[in-house]
Order: C-alpha cells, then sequence, then structure tokens
C-alpha cells in the first residue's frame, strides 16, 4: 500500500484503485438527472406563490447564469457560447430582464440577498456598460446589501479583466471573484486553447486585493494534456506564490460524447491514469505543505478562510456553487440552463438561446423541468450534506429530527457502509458515522451509498470520483 498522511487526509492508493467508481459530486440532492418535465413553469409558479408568508423574510442566493465566452476551452463542459460579438449579450440581458422581473413579482420585496453569484460562460465577456446595466436591472428587483454582509462573487478571465474592469466590478459590490487557470505550462494551454500567461493571473489576484476581496479563488485542472508529474508541480508551485484564499483542483473528465468541444483533444495526449493519480497525491503533498487545508470534494482553502472556519465551526453546506457559508438562502437562479433551489424544490431554465428568447417573448418564466424533495429526499440531502460537509453524520440528531430507527431506515445501506468501514473509510457507532482521513478523498463513494435514485441510473452520467 502507498499513502501519504497530511493533517487531514490519508492518500491510499490501493483504496483509490478500489473505490474509482463514476459518481455525481453532490452540489444538489437529488442530482439533476433527476429532474423532469412534470415539474413545470406552473409548478414553479405554485410553488414561489404558496411559500410567500413563510419565507417572507428569509435571505435570498442570486444565480445569473451569462453563457458568452470569447473563445472556446476544448475542456469546458459549461453551457456556453463561444462568440466574438458582444453584441449578443445586449440581446441576452434584454430577455434576461425580462426573466428577472418575472421572477421577482413572484418573491417579497423584503427578502434581502445575502448571497449573488456571476457564472457562465464568462461573465467578464459583458462589457462594462453591459455589466453597469445587468448590475441595476438587478438593483431595481431585488433587495441587494451595500454593506460587509453581502457575499457577491463573480467568474472573472483574466485574460479579459483588466485593472478597470475589476475595479468596476468591485464598485458594482463584487467582493469575491473566482478565475480559472486550470494549468500555467504553454504546452498543455496550447493543447486545450486557453493561452494565459501566469503574469495575467498575477496582475488579476492582485487587483482583486487591492479592490477590498474577501477571497480569490483559484480553479485548477488535473488531467489534461501533456501534463505530467513534474510540470503540474510546476504549475503549483507558481499559483501557490500568488496564494489564493481558495482552491479548486478538479479531475478532468474526459467525456467527447456528451461535450463536443472535447474531441479536440486528443485522447493520446492525456496522462494516464496512474501518473493522474501521481499528480493528485502530489497536490495534496503541496498544497497541504503551503498551509492549505482540504474542505472536500476536490476544494483547498486558507485555515483562516470562511470555508475552512464554517467547516470546524459545523456550518459549511454545499450547492451548485460548491461549498457555501449560506446554506439558509433560497437559490433563485436566472438564465439558461440556470437552476434555482426553492422550498425544497428545484427549477431548472431551458438550455439554448432559441428556447429561452422563444419562452420569455410568450411570457413564460423559462423553466423546462425540476423536482420537488419529498420527506425521504430531504433525509437522505441532509445526510449526504453532513457527510461530505463536515465527514461527520450524527444519526441520534437525525433520528429524532425525522422520527426515523437509522438503522432500520437505512437496512439496505448499512451493510455498504460496513463494508467501508472494514476499508478503513470510516467508522460507526451507536451515535455517529465519521469519515476517517483515509475516506475524506473517497467522500462521494461514501455519499453514494444514501444516494437512492442512483440505484435507478442506467446510463453513465457521471465522472470518475478520483
Amino acid at each position: 500500500m502507498t499513502s501519504i498522511n497530511s493533517d487531514s487526509i490519508v492518500f491510499d492508493l490501493d483504496l483509490i484503485h478500489k473505490y474509482n467508481l463514476s459518481g455525481p459530486r453532490y452540489t444538489s440532492y437529488p442530482t439533476a438527472v433527476v429532474f423532469n418535465e412534470a415539474y413545470d413553469e406552473l409548478q414553479h409558479r405554485k410553488n414561489l406563490m404558496s411559500y410567500y408568508d413563510a419565507s417572507h423574510d428569509k435571505p435570498l442566493s442570486l444565480y445569473f447564469h451569462i453563457p458568452f465566452c470569447d473563445t472556446l476551452c476544448f475542456f469546458c463542459a459549461c453551457n456556453k457560447i463561444a462568440t466574438k460579438k458582444r453584441s449578443k449579450a445586449d440581446i441576452y440581458l434584454d430577455y434576461l430582464e425580462r426573466e428577472i422581473k418575472l421572477q421577482a413579482a413572484l418573491i417579497p420585496a423584503s427578502r434581502v440577498v445575502e448571497q449573488m453569484h456571476f457564472g457562465g460562460g464568462t461573465p467578464t465577456f459583458l462589457t462594462h456598460k453591459q455589466l453597469k446595466r445587468m448590475m441595476a436591472m438587478i438593483e431595481d428587483n431585488f433587495n441587494l446589501l451595500h454593506d460587509d454582509r453581502r457575499d457577491y462573487s463573480i467568474e472573472i478571465d483574466p485574460r479579459e479583466a483588466a485593472d478597470e474592469t475589476i475595479q468596476l466590478l468591485a464598485d458594482l459590490g463584487f467582493n469575491r471573484f473566482s478565475m480559472g487557470v486550470q494549468d500555467v505550462q504553454e504546452k498543455v494551454q496550447i493543447a486545450v486553447n486557453r493561452i494565459q500567461p501566469i503574469a495575467l493571473t498575477a496582475d488579476a489576484i492582485s487587483m482583486c486585493r487591492q479592490n477590498g476581496a474577501k477571497s480569490v479563488n483559484v480553479d485548477l485542472i488535473y488531467g489534461l494534456p501533456h501534463q505530467t508529474k513534474e510540470s503540474f508541480k510546476n504549475t503549483l508551485a507558481q499559483v501557490i506564490e500568488l496564494s489564493p484564499d481558495r482552491l479548486s483542483v478538479f479531475n478532468y473528465a474526459h467525456m467527447p460524447h456528451l461535450f463536443m468541444p472535447q474531441k479536440r483533444i486528443a485522447e493520446a495526449d492525456l496522462p494516464a491514469a496512474d501518473e493522474k493519480l501521481a499528480i493528485l497525491k502530489m497536490t495534496i503533498e503541496d498544497l497541504t505543505a503551503a498551509g492549505y487545508v482540504y474542505i472536500g470534494m476536490d476544494h483547498f482553502a486558507k485555515p483562516d478562510d470562511e470555508l475552512a472556519v464554517a467547516q470546524r465551526n459545523g456550518q459549511l453546506q454545499r450547492n451548485f456553487q460548491g461549498y457555501t457559508t449560506h446554506a439558509e438562502c433560497d437559490l433563485v437562479a436566472m438564465g439558461v440552463s440556470a437552476i434555482s433551489l426553492i422550498n425544497n424544490c428545484f427549477s431548472q431554465n431551458v438550455k439554448t438561446l432559441d428556447e429561452y428568447y422563444a419562452q420569455l417573448d410568450q411570457g413564460h418564466i423559462p423553466v423546462m423541468k425540476g423536482y420537488a424533495l419529498n420527506e425521504d429526499d430531504r433525509l437522505r440531502k441532509q445526510v449526504i450534506q453532513s457527510l461530505s460537509c463536515h465527514f461527520m453524520l450524527d444519526t441520534t440528531a437525525t433520528e429524532a429530527q425525522y422520527s426515523i430507527n437509522f438503522e432500520a431506515y437505512f437496512s439496505h445501506e448499512l451493510p455498504q457502509l460496513q463494508s467501508m468501514s472494514e476499508d478503513g473509510l470510516l467508522w460507526i457507532n451507536d451515535s455517529h458515522i465519521h469519515v476517517t482521513a483515509k475516506g475524506r478523498l473517497l467522500i462521494r463513494n461514501i455519499c453514494m451509498v444514501f444516494d437512492q435514485h442512483l440505484r435507478k441510473q442506467t446510463e453513465q452520467k457521471f465522472s470518475k470520483v478520483i
């Protein structure tokens, strides 16, 4: 057995080989593959209207999807549109404003927006004029904060986020920034069509800090073409030197049958499975040595970052934006393909611009499908949240909250958990399930045990857990 130790993780190669299956990242439970068209716009409207009184003062989280990108990154699996025509965003904002008004009309104006996120695509595809217009549209329809309580984040592309752009974003209220880097090696960047000199990233991070950013996140991907353990170690060293508050280090899932741009990546150029594991092992070692804490599911943070603090305090949660400290918020998401979670009901918008525009031309909120959680879903969601965020489940408290006998209710799951316990991934006593240092890298596998919907899935829709 080959293993490494850090304060929170043991990298056990034998166990990783045994458990390296495909499975969800659990940014939601149930996952989006369960959503269905029986939950439509009418259901979405009924849910919002019936929820009015109970949610009158509950805070909101808003998400806005900006689908446009100036250039296409070949590895990308997001819903995006590559174009050089910035004018396309003007048309999109026309329709987004319609959706904003339709959604806001069903939500009490008193509800404060504690959290907001612009994702994509590339939100900084928008011109300064378009960014100002979009924020004015939101301000006109939602109750935004203008003090330090706000948690407003945006994904920026350092290649087009000039100093003036970051200054404008800060002036508009954004105080958290996330940027894709993926890899700093030129050979890798050429292969994935994302040429981004490290100096651009360094300048962007510096400018974010000069403008009072609460945190800066950097995304990296391992498993891209031409990567080796040595080359990625150099990438890590250069990124660590920039000292981002958070790092997301994702496993590249090569699924060209699902994501067309990936067909432009030659499989022969991808690192072998053993090399990918060596990269991951080294990444954990180097980030741990640099003082970062493993939060879970690809995420690392400095010990004083809000995510690490929330995890220590038992307040960390997980949603479509990853780990968050705002679990109490309802999530209202707008734009193409955006997914909302309100009153234990998911709703997802249509995925193409043509559908989105057509629905809004007819006065509809462009919901295409969704799902209303039942009591069993809510229970399993909480179990998966607790395990994925805190590597622990208080089974006694769960029994009391849901009026169940844990052992009887999860009689199907317990033999699988026992097998994992024998492998050293977790341990179980009369009141708790604890994930061990060996099990933390395989937390997706442990969560999958409780996923009742996953048992019914016959098609492969998920990436490998490692």
